[in-house]
């Protein structure tokens, strides 16, 4: 009876808080959501930045030794708990619960990035028009020193420089869409038109997640697959222009020497991080969704595949179309290449202006864009809402409920994300994407996750899970990777970026007031210092008590597998009872 009553309870629990309902949508996802901007704009240009093919061998040692580890390790956390990010520790390690609180801020700064999602949709209603913008100089934003893109074509291939002159490119996106200010000390007033495409993009993220995964699983049908449809139209497109060749050689060149410079293995680990989402919580909630048997060991090998082989495909499209830019301008392609918003807003849409149909290139260019956009932000989102509800299931999880509380979070991080769109809005997002989501958050959160399974919970408890929620026990190599290979690693980026630590500049002059220092540094360690200050404030409360009760603060007292084993439940999703609850 005792055995019956739990099942009912665990399975009414499930149903309260939702599952997939097919193996289909959790790959859909978890695909949407690992490939994004990372692969289109970011992964090209550090592969060129830092020596081209060269660059693949970091990058394919960080995949391998900590994507694909990390990877597994977090989708296992969330399969197995059933929890989201910041509840999942209670049931592993209960004192490194401020891991999880950590990735909740870091998670709050990265809903900033639907900006992007605003700027793409600006970009694109432009693309309709029947003469491009950011082509001509006759437009009320542009300026005496303004050139237009064949005036920049006709002057590259005669050499000739004109001074203090800036693109039609430059000025569309710096005068007509972001209205850029001095500096973060001159907000100025909001960009009402690009205010409506925040909106607008929180209002597409509100319907996409209002029914949590029962929602947000029908979408990524058309916001998944969609962008791999425009991917490869691109890709044909862009193989057949003039110039392609070029831009593929600068892509893939192979600079050796590359490879002995510190920065260029910092970079492939940061991207590795940024493109798996990892360290962020999102393969833990969208693995917890998933039933207790799912071969999460087979899907982290796949997901983190398709992530890799996107971003290498990615840059074909990209510097193909940048070669046939350098060609068309009598130019090589280093002048050309440009990261980031550069890369996407500047570069890509002046060279889609150069083909035949512009129009029809520039839109499909900004619907990929926007799509890939879409789908990683509501997912995220969707995990936020997700880790925020199970800290507070008796308030949320009743009927009706989760849309309100959906509906109120939009309103207010659309609210607070005015300040993002006034014409000083920039100089805060570069803030928030530096400080906020940086790369010393992403190691120190790699470092504590495995240390507190690896050390705390125990490694070989951890391998017996999964082999007992899948059927096959991860290879030793991973046991090496969680306990040794990622932490020292993890360390040792860490303290190094510390000591090499550079304040953020603007576009490499503009220089921010020490109060706006004063900020992001804030911002940065309010994710980090949340992992110590839990862990002291849990021993604090536990000085005065047992020793048994102490110790099941870092780990369970019994092996939570025989205890499944023994209760001979099926494949019931496990509740497990820590020592903390049960002393």
């Amino acid at each position: 009876m005792d055995r019956q009553r739990r099942r009912e309870e665990r399975q009414k629990r499930a149903e309260d808080r939702g599952q997939w309902a097919s193996k289909t949508e959790y790959i859909l996802v978890v695909a949407g959501q690992v490939v994004g901007l990372g692969n289109v704009w970011r992964f090209p240009y550090l592969c060129y930045k830092n020596g081209g093919g060269a660059f693949l061998v970091p990058y394919g040692v960080f995949a391998v030794l900590f994507g694909v580890p990390l990877f597994l390790l977090e989708s296992s956390i969330g399969q197995y708990t059933q929890e989201g990010f910041a509840t999942c520790w209670t049931k592993l390690c209960p004192l490194a619960q401020g891991t999880g609180y950590g990735q909740l801020i870091i998670r709050m700064f990265d809903c900033s990035y639907i900006l992007i999602q605003a700027w793409a949709l600006f970009y694109l209603i432009f693309s309709f028009s029947s003469q491009l913008p950011w082509v001509i100089c006759e437009n009320s934003w542009n300026t005496a020193n303004c050139l237009s893109l064949h005036t920049l074509k006709a002057n590259s291939a005669n050499q000739t420089v004109v001074e203090n002159s800036t693109s039609a490119a430059v000025e569309f996106l710096e005068r007509r869409v972001l209205g850029m200010s001095g500096g973060i000390e001159e907000l100025g007033s909001v960009r009402w038109e690009l205010a409506l495409c925040l909106l607008a993009c929180w209002t597409f993220c509100y319907f996409s997640v209002w029914k949590s995964v029962r929602s947000s699983g029908k979408v990524a049908y058309v916001t998944a697959t969609f962008p791999y449809v425009m991917l490869v139209i691109l890709l044909i497109r862009g193989a057949t222009l003039p110039g392609a060749l070029d831009g593929i050689y600068y892509y893939l060149y192979p600079d050796v020497n590359r490879l002995a410079n510190f920065e260029v293995w910092a970079d492939a680990g940061s991207q590795i991080m940024f493109s798996y989402s990892l360290t962020t919580g999102t393969p833990t909630v969208l693995g917890s969704y998933n039933t207790y048997s799912n071969n999460c060991y087979r899907d982290s090998f796949w997901i983190c595949l398709l992530n890799s082989g996107t971003s290498f495909v990615a840059g074909f499209v990209i510097f193909s179309v940048l070669g046939f830019m350098a060609h068309s301008q009598g130019v090589t392609v280093d002048t050309v290449v440009d990261s980031g918003p550069g890369l996407a807003f500047i570069a890509y849409p002046q060279a889609t202006a150069l083909m035949p149909l512009p129009q029809f290139w520039t839109v499909c260019f900004f619907l990929m864009l926007l799509f890939l956009s879409v789908d990683t932000h509501f997912v995220s989102f969707e995990c936020l809402i997700t880790t925020i509800m199970d800290l507070f299931p008796k308030m949320f999880r009743k009927k009706g409920r989760h849309e309100i509380f959906v509906l109120c979070m939009c309103l207010v991080f659309f609210i607070i994300q005015l300040i993002l769109v006034t014409e000083g809005g920039i100089y805060i997002f570069q803030l928030i994407d530096y400080y906020g989501t940086t790369r010393v958050c992403q190691y120190f959160m790699a470092l504590s996750e495995c240390v507190a399974l690896s050390w705390g919970f125990g490694v070989n408890r951890f391998m017996n899970i999964i082999e007992d929620m899948t059927g096959h026990k991860p290879n030793v190599f991973f046991k090496l990777c969680w306990k040794y290979i990622i932490p020292v690693v993890s360390l040792i980026s860490f303290i190094l970026y510390l000591v090499e630590y550079k304040h953020l500049k603007f576009n490499n002059w503009y220089i921010y007031p020490d109060w706006a220092y004063g900020v992001g540094l804030t911002m940065m360690l309010s994710s980090v210092l949340m992992v110590p200050l839990w862990a002291v404030g849990k021993m604090f409360e536990s000085r005065h008590m047992s020793q048994k009760h102490f110790t099941g603060l870092c780990h369970l007292v019994e092996d939570p597998t025989m205890q499944r084993k023994i209760m001979g439940e099926g494949e019931t999703s496990v509740q497990v009872t820590t020592s903390e609850r049960t002393t």
